[in-house]
């Protein structure tokens, strides 16, 4: 067998981070419910006192989920009663929201060590145009349809990102609108 993060959270003692929760199957939703309230796991695998696992002190799960995407899993009210619920809300300040996607674009090609020209206009209208798909409106005040999917902050940064790759290895290095639009499709 090999350890799972549950478990390697558990007998550490440390904070376990689960991934869109709402993503993975029912079943495996049902089993998080004894190690929370509980705070053990049985291994059936592994005979006598070697499984039974328990959560030393500081062991804790940390859960995210996109509420708004389709196909996911509701939570059943057994999981939902043994975690706290922050909801985040999409940054409402256009311009606080183009410093930070541009901030971490940059900090990101910095960290590949990539020589990408990212122009905060650019960013800037990848932003505005996840503003305005979220809310259904365009700044002009006509309706759009909205995507069923989330157009949160950091697909901003992932597809600002992916379209820079694009056009350090296939343009000129220097981002530009059209890379935007070839990425934008997966996440709208």
């Amino acid at each position: 067998l090999v350890p799972a993060p549950f478990y390697l959270g558990m007998t550490r003692g440390k904070i376990v981070r689960f991934e869109e929760i709402t993503r993975c199957p029912l079943e495996v939703q049902d089993v998080i419910v004894p190690i929370l309230s509980e705070r053990l796991m049985l291994v059936p695998e592994l005979e006598g006192e070697a499984g039974v696992i328990y959560a030393r002190p500081g062991f804790n799960v940390i859960a995210t989920a996109n509420t708004r995407d389709r196909g996911v899993n509701e939570m059943s009210a057994a999981l939902k009663r043994r975690f706290n619920f922050e909801t985040i809300s999409p940054i409402p300040l256009l311009r606080e929201e183009v410093e930070l996607v541009h901030r971490e674009v940059e900090r990101q090609l910095r960290s590949l060590e990539l020589a990408v020209v990212v122009d905060q206009d650019v960013t800037a209208l990848l932003v505005q145009t996840f503003h305005e798909l979220r809310s259904g409106r365009t700044e002009e005040g006509a309706s759009l349809e909205q995507p069923s999917s989330v157009l949160s902050t950091a697909e901003a940064v992932a597809v600002t990102t992916s379209a820079a790759l694009h056009a350090k290895y296939y343009g000129d290095s220097k981002l530009k609108p059209e890379d935007l639009a070839r990425h934008l499709v997966g996440s709208a």
